[in-house]
């Protein structure tokens, strides 16, 4: 029987390790890898459970303060509602045409012999003026020259707490009738005065620098 001896064992081993090598290797690197990407899925697997879970009580939370910030904006619009409703009024006040000192001003006008029948007026917010309507009765030796004193001393008064002042005749005619003054029978005539202005206070006229004059100094 013959005998076969392997002289070369070793170096057939070592041939067969360095082949295998490459294989451990990649097969470490692979278990590496999946290790690596194991760990990696599971952060973000548990990142996104902590996410939800904020979430969830976040929407918990908005569910118990949604009714109270709806209300809070129900009450922020009534009030801004109040404030826009206040402000109109203060501007309604503050705008308004008083008219009692109109009429007292008229009323110290109005002479005995120029009685007044109807007055009517309208104030117009858009334009910021007022226009009335005077009718009355004037009586004299000349009625309609104490109309036309009333329709001047109207125009004179008024101008003084009011700007853009216009005092005309609408209607001026001589009347039949006749009127007892102190005893004595006189003439009469019916007029219609239309006054318009701006119920604004007129401007007082800024009043005029004089240049000074400068004295000339006499060489002595």
């Amino acid at each position: 029987m013959a005998l076969h001896l392997n002289l070369l064992h070793e170096q057939i081993l070592e041939q067969r390790q360095r082949q295998r090598d490459p294989l451990k290797i990649g097969m470490l690197v692979l278990i590496g890898c999946g290790t690596v990407m194991f760990l990696y899925y599971s952060w973000n697997a548990y990142r996104t459970l902590e996410i939800k879970s904020r979430l969830n009580a976040i929407e918990r939370n908005w569910a118990k303060i949604d009714p109270k910030v709806t209300t809070a904006q129900k009450r922020v619009s009534e009030l801004q509602g109040i404030v826009k409703t206040t402000r109109t009024l203060d501007d309604y006040i503050d705008g308004r045409f008083f008219w009692a000192p109109f009429l007292q001003k008229v009323a110290r006008c109005v002479a005995p012999n120029a009685q007044l029948t109807s007055f009517e007026g309208s104030v117009f917010e858009e334009k910021k003026g007022v226009s009335v309507t005077l009718e009355g009765i004037a009586a004299g030796r000349e009625p309609r020259a104490a109309a036309e004193d009333l329709r001047q001393l109207l125009l004179e008064q008024l101008g003084q707490s009011y700007s853009e002042v216009k005092v005309e005749f609408k209607s001026l005619e001589d009347l039949d009738t006749m009127a007892t003054l102190g005893g004595t029978h006189m003439p009469t005539a019916r007029y219609t005065l239309a006054i318009n202005f701006n119920p604004a206070p007129a401007q007082k006229p800024t009043p005029a620098t004089t240049p000074t004059r400068q004295k000339k100094r006499s060489d002595t």
